[in-house]
């Protein structure tokens, strides 16, 4: 079978870092003779070359290659494309991993769309990622109509022909950025670039020891160097105009004005501050001209005409009002509907708690030079903001804990001006309802089992920020029942630390309220069993009954339906009578049961048959040998749900 996916990873002193990579890299549902992987050792000192070495020797599928060390990942990257057999080459670094389905779902997406170039949705743990890239899938994308060049990382598929036909390979040696000069040259002479946003192919990851090569402090006039030559791929392939500019713009925000705003330039030591800034404003002076910081959000704008007017001081004043700015998103009510959690909204940006006010009536104006003093760059921020507030826009995003997998929720919002006080300023604030489908969230798939934050993107004027929903006085109780949807159960709650939205999907147990129930609340009517319950259900919905003898080990199960009842649940179920009789049943339900391995809850009744009719009995409390077996299976659970491979 011809390969179609060879995955390249340059290795250097991974550690016990790499063996999440290999682990995903195993999990593939892409059929083992279909896929390669080439791990290019870059002259390793740990024991990875030996553990490389025993991997390759179990499995075919894996090969080791062992090199002098070259300094950076350019040259194992182009050995590794050298050696590839597959018709497409995916790029991992050594302390990444991919999702389950990332070579089969990017594989077929680019056969199905005939790309060079297959960008995978990303999720970033303690790692920045692209987020309006992934917002949906992109068939034929291209550095015009999508913003392809906020991904420039080289986490990428591409067709080994298309890479051999235009000559294209990494920069090699000690340097910076190889993988910018690379991806560019891509993106711009590509037949065919697609994105594929509803799967999270690749997580991009920061190693707790924080040694990853793109978190280590830079040589200013190297790093600049290095990413001139970006540059000169832009012109190289493009011609002078709007889309050129648009695409220096990408570095000239990226690379240059995020650094010398708010708290990432306050943090900087000031002899770092100053040397840094000296070569960003170099290559500012030398390389863009007016079209290219024009196209910047407002305080972007700013903070380049003061690199551009030799301005450090202000630059640095400034950087401390935006530095206190941040956006602040309140819950205005959790309800479900039809099978959707609604889940209400406010948002605007405060400084230090404060709402942040503006002028009310102003007009946008362009900047007309740099501005005279950082009052009146602050000024000139706040009147743009506030004319402009009709570009305001609010998102709501799912974020998994464990994986940081994100996906937007629909969300319908108004944008209302408030009055802030006697001066005639006023406030910007952003109001909205997000629907939540649990059972198309996760990019139009069921949310999976796990807890997911709730993050709410804000963009206003200048800034464009996130934070969680909150917070509540309520911390760590429910937001509102369970809902059974989608096979799952998704319980929001506000959680224990901060007080933020969270929803609990298939792992909560006393906090769905089974436990307040009673026998007395139980109906008998022949052999059918009726009791109501917490839980929002859209539609009739079949669950599963697990009767468990009392004294015994003895079980067996039964069917039952949870119907609407107002805001909750009907169960109705009926059990065995006549295997049932003689003794009393412990009973449990499981309210998802399409899942794999069901979860059953207990419910605080058991159910007895005598006389041939069926009756709901408080349940005896358990003996201590069920005690101790109870909490060792509970022990075992736990100890093995730590030490799980994590899947995506």
């Amino acid at each position: 079978m011809p390969v179609k996916v060879s995955v390249v990873i340059p290795v250097y002193n991974p550690g016990a870092y790499i063996e999440d990579c290999i682990a995903s890299l195993r999990r593939q549902s892409l059929p083992p003779d279909e896929y390669e992987a080439i791990f290019v050792d870059d002259g390793s000192t740990d024991d990875t070359p030996a553990r490389l070495d025993e991997l390759a020797a179990g499995d075919p599928r894996f090969t080791v290659v062992h090199q002098e060390n070259s300094g950076w990942p350019g040259k194992p990257r182009n050995v590794g494309i050298d050696r590839a057999r597959g018709e497409f080459v995916l790029f991992v670094d050594n302390d990444d991993y991919l999702g389950d389905e990332a070579l089969e779902r990017m594989y077929d997406y680019a056969v199905a769309h005939g790309s060079d170039v297959v960008v995978g949705k990303m999720a970033g743990k303690g790692r920045p990622v692209p987020v309006e890239l992934f917002r949906r899938d992109h068939p034929r994308a291209t550095v015009g109509n999508a913003p392809l060049i906020d991904s420039l990382t080289p986490h990428k598929m591409f067709r080994r022909a298309f890479l051999d036909r235009i000559g294209l390979r990494f920069p090699e040696g000690r340097r910076r950025l190889e993988d910018h000069v690379f991806v560019t040259e891509a993106y711009l002479r590509a037949e065919n670039i697609s994105v594929l946003s509803d799967y999270v192919c690749y997580y991009h990851v920061k190693r707790d020891d924080a040694a990853n090569a793109g978190f280590r402090r830079f040589d200013p006039v190297g790093y600049f160097k290095n990413l001139r030559e970006a540059l000169d791929i832009v012109e190289k392939y493009t011609e002078p105009g709007p889309l050129r500019d648009r695409l220096f713009r990408r570095w000239l925000r990226n690379e240059m004005v995020e650094r010398m705003r708010g708290k990432r330039l306050l943090n900087l030591p000031e002899d770092y501050r100053r040397e840094l800034f000296a070569e960003i404003r170099g290559v500012v002076v030398e390389r863009f001209g007016p079209g290219v910081a024009a196209g910047l959000q407002p305080t972007q704008q700013v903070v380049a005409a003061l690199i551009a007017d030799d301005r450090l001081d202000d630059l640095v004043e400034f950087a401390g009002w935006e530095a206190s700015i941040a956006p602040k998103a309140r819950p205005e009510g959790v309800e479900w509907c039809d099978g959707s959690l609604l889940i209400g909204l406010s948002a605007e940006f405060v400084s230090r708690g404060t709402p942040l006010t503006f002028p009310a009536g102003a007009t946008a104006t362009g900047l007309d030079g740099p501005p005279a003093s950082v009052e009146d760059a602050v000024g000139w921020v706040s009147a743009h903001s506030a004319a402009r507030f009709g570009d305001a826009t609010v998102d709501v995003l799912l974020r998994e804990r464990s994986s940081a997998a994100q996906y937007f929720q629909p969300v319908e919002f108004t944008r209302e001006t408030v009055p802030a006080d006697e001066d005639g300023r006023v406030r910007l604030v952003l109001r909205g309802t997000a629907t939540v489908d649990p059972a198309r969230a996760a990019g139009d798939s069921a949310l999976g089992a796990g807890l997911w934050d709730v993050f709410v993107r804000v963009k206003v004027g200048g800034w464009t920020k996130e934070c969680r929903l909150g917070p509540v006085p309520t911390k760590g109780s429910t937001a509102g029942d369970a809902g059974v949807v989608g096979g799952r159960v998704v319980l929001p709650y506000w959680t224990a630390k901060q007080g933020s939205l969270a929803l609990d999907v298939d792992r909560a147990g006393k906090r769905l309220g089974l436990g307040r129930l009673t026998p007395g609340q139980v109906a008998v009517a022949g052999d059918r069993v009726e009791v109501a319950v917490p839980f929002h259900v859209p539609a009739d919905t079949p669950v599963r009954l697990r009767l468990t003898r009392v004294t015994g080990t003895s079980s067996m199960e039964a069917s039952g339906t949870l119907s609407p009842k107002g805001s909750i649940a009907l169960l109705d179920a009926a059990p065995p009578v006549g295997a049932i009789r003689g003794a009393a049943w412990r009973v449990a339900l499981s309210p998802a049961p399409g899942v794999p391995e069901p979860r059953f809850h207990p419910l605080p009744f058991a159910l007895q048959v005598t006389a041939g009719q069926v009756r709901a009995v408080r349940p005896p409390r358990p003996g201590v040998a069920e005690r101790l077996v109870r909490g060792a299976g509970q022990l075992l659970s736990r100890l093995a749900a730590g030490l799980g491979v994590r899947r995506t």
